[in-house]
């Protein structure tokens, strides 16, 4: 089977090198060649370190490696089983994306989106693959990661929505079933948490590092709310809640202005090398 994958940042590049090493031939997208080839160079390291712990042979590496290729052309997914974009958060950004691929590529084609939160109906409305388009949302680090969010928009049919499942554990993946609603499942449970460490944080009841322990020890996550947003994408958790506020129109959902600050401020988290914590870059 043949995927495209639009975009070649971590989640891109972690769902086609997931694809790569399940035995699928992958097309890696994105609008530069120094990007697409910053997302191999790292599905490269991440799959060599894989062979120097022993969990997969040099032979599986370069098979896998094999089924990788890089465009900058849309063009290549024309004769694609799935296409399937992780660009980002943004609905006219995806729309136009969408639009192109769709006089692209063949009817029978299955369109994904890896959105977080945004609406899948009105990604695809009016696209001649309506029915063959929904959510498929993998979670960071894609290859480590099992679950992945199948979401159905207004018009999915029956039909993507069993090959959406059936491919979806072909490579190794659990999937759990969502109808359209903001945040879906996992964010619209995960992030308003997060938004209430940072309020917490914000409003001086605790400190950072007794937040995080507080959740550790106290509900067993395996890691503190604020080292998550930072993990996640500090920009990305506020992106997230904003649709949940602009959406529902409840209060509950929003975002800390603690969020904003950070954001405006560039402390993004681990990518920015610095967010509610500070890292080596």
């Amino acid at each position: 089977m043949k995927v495209f994958i639009a975009g070649c940042g971590t989640m891109g590049s972690g769902i086609a090198q997931t694809f790569a090493v399940n035995g699928h031939e992958v097309v890696m997208f994105d609008r530069t060649m120094e990007l697409v080839d910053r997302g191999y160079a790292g599905i490269e390291k991440q799959l060599t370190r894989q062979a120097e712990r022993g969990r997969m042979t040099a032979e599986e590496v370069g098979a896998a490696l094999q089924r990788l290729s890089r465009s900058v052309d849309l063009k290549d997914a024309s004769d694609a089983s799935l296409v399937l974009e992780a660009i980002y958060e943004e609905m006219s950004v995806k729309r136009e994306l969408f639009e192109a691929l769709d006089v692209i590529c063949a009817p029978e084609c299955l369109f994904g989106s890896n959105t977080s939160s945004l609406s899948i109906t009105e990604m695809a409305n009016g696209l001649q693959h309506e029915e063959k388009f929904l959510g498929i949302h993998f979670f960071n680090p894609a290859p480590v990661m099992k679950l992945v969010e199948i979401i159905r928009g207004d018009a999915t049919s029956d039909e993507t929505m069993g090959a959406a499942l059936d491919l979806v554990r072909s490579i190794g993946k659990e999937p759990v079933i969502c109808r359209e609603s903001p945040g879906f499942i996992v964010n619209r449970i995960l992030i308003p948490m997060i938004n209430e460490a940072v309020d917490l944080l914000d409003r001086g009841v605790a400190s950072r590092e007794d937040i995080d322990q507080a959740m550790k020890l106290g509900a067993n996550h395996p890691m503190g709310p604020l080292e998550l947003a930072d993990f996640v994408g500090v920009d990305i958790v506020l992106a997230i809640m904003e649709v949940l506020y602009r959406e529902t129109g409840d209060p509950k959902y929003r975002p800390s202005l603690m969020l904003k600050r950070l954001v405006r401020a560039g402390k993004l988290g681990r990518k920015s090398g610095e967010g509610f914590y500070q890292y080596k870059k």
